[in-house]
């Protein structure tokens, strides 16, 4: 599954946390991608927001659709470079399991809940998910993944501190979950992750950016013709119209869709076979030592992403429709958070002797990963038995 000598090779794993004895017939990565898959978080990405709630249609993307499509793109790069096809797809079905209900909105939410009492981050609840949240196994709370899977997972933004992190995560700082773990076994959080897991965040930009713009427009957020001055979209749009004068809308957003994540993806595989030409890596060690990741954008593409954000951003995550439910949604998880956390006894049991016992930080940590495992359909069910009226309104185009 991997031929490159700065590939991680699963003979040559760090490990896990807590040692087991390994299957005979799956290697430790794909191990890990089976275990993710098996979890009850990731069965729940079925019902959580991606841009739109659950109750607005059946064919729009949740966590769960978006999760599969950048496993998709994450094999297709890992296999051209030659790297563990099987550590990038099990990053990239991974990447999203601490999202809570309602998406972005949600985590703003809870974030300012837990104001106070410790903050709220995505990818730091993914962390915790994988490591002590879910609770399947006889021998050990979490998933007990291999090191290399929980350093990808905290290093999807890149190193967490040291001169080559980003400056937003030198402003938040190192997670207090993850933190505390990396004091117990080290994720060398200064350095990059490996490029499989550099493959896994980039194939995330990739998916969310185009099927954000197929979403929008079977919305009706905006129309194709918006599209004209957009980089990369516009281009490819009229390529299409051109070749296919006359295609019903339906085909001609799938089919420039497509088409510019296949821009995306190869230029991708170009620029990165450039890197890793030039720095000549003998190993996954020379990757984390790195200034710079060596999977990437060519500086003409990486600006046409900026400008396909910017699109998206003015267009659709900040469009009246979307900040309407998206208002709404806030509200649910407020409401339950500040429910929860004053009547702790309303958890369900498992949770709520937890809550018993914590002190008011704690007991915000707990009401926080509770909801936080929320789906959409779930909260807004919760909200209404505590408080006897329906939150969200579905609203169509």
């Amino acid at each position: 599954m991997s031929s490159a000598p700065f590939a991680c090779h699963p003979e040559e794993t760090r490990g896990r946390r807590m040692p087991e004895a390994e299957s005979p017939m799956r290697s430790v990565y794909q191990r890990d991608r089976d275990r993710v898959v098996h979890s009850a978080a990731f069965r729940r990405l079925k019902h959580k927001t991606q841009v739109f709630v659950y109750h607005e249609g059946d064919h729009y993307r949740t966590r769960l659709t978006h999760s599969l499509e950048v496993a998709q793109i994450a094999r297709t790069i890992a296999r051209v470079l030659g790297l563990n096809e099987d550590l990038a797809e099990a990053l990239a079905l991974a990447h999203d399991l601490g999202h809570p209900p309602f998406g972005h909105a949600g985590e703003d939410a809870l974030n300012a809940c837990m104001a106070d009492l410790g903050g709220f981050d995505h990818n730091e609840q993914t962390f915790r998910v994988l490591t002590s949240l879910e609770r399947r196994y006889a021998g050990f709370d979490g998933l007990n993944l291999t090191w290399e899977m929980l350093e990808g997972i905290v290093k999807h933004n890149g190193p967490l501190r040291g001169p080559h992190a980003g400056a937003r995560n030198l402003a938040h700082g190192v997670p207090a979950t993850i933190a505390a773990f990396d004091r117990d076994w080290s994720l060398e959080l200064d350095g990059f992750a490996s490029a499989e897991a550099q493959v896994a965040a980039l194939s995330d930009d990739i998916a969310y950016n185009n099927h954000d713009i197929d979403d929008g427009l079977r919305a009706g957020l905006f129309a194709i013709e918006d599209l004209n001055d957009v980089p990369l979209a516009g281009p490819v749009f009229a390529e299409v119209a051109a070749l296919y004068p006359g295609l019903e809308p339906t085909r001609l957003i799938h089919e420039a869709v497509r088409r510019m994540i296949n821009v995306m993806v190869s230029d991708v595989i170009t620029e990165s076979q450039k890197r890793l030409a030039a720095a000549a890596p003998k190993s996954v060690a020379d990757i984390r030592s790195r200034t710079e990741p060596v999977i990437a954008f060519s500086a003409a593409v990486r600006e046409h992403d900026v400008g396909l954000k910017r699109f998206l951003f003015q267009r659709m995550y900040r469009h009246e429709r979307i900040n309407r439910t998206m208002t709404q949604a806030k509200r649910v998880v407020t409401d339950l958070f500040a429910c929860h956390l004053e009547q702790p006894y309303l958890l369900p049991s498992e949770w709520s002797r937890e809550a018993a016992v914590a002190d008011r930080r704690g007991r915000g940590r707990v009401v926080a990963d509770y909801i936080a495992g929320m789906t959409d359909k779930f909260a807004l069910e919760c909200h209404d038995r505590l408080f006897g009226t329906s939150a969200l309104v579905a609203e169509k185009s």
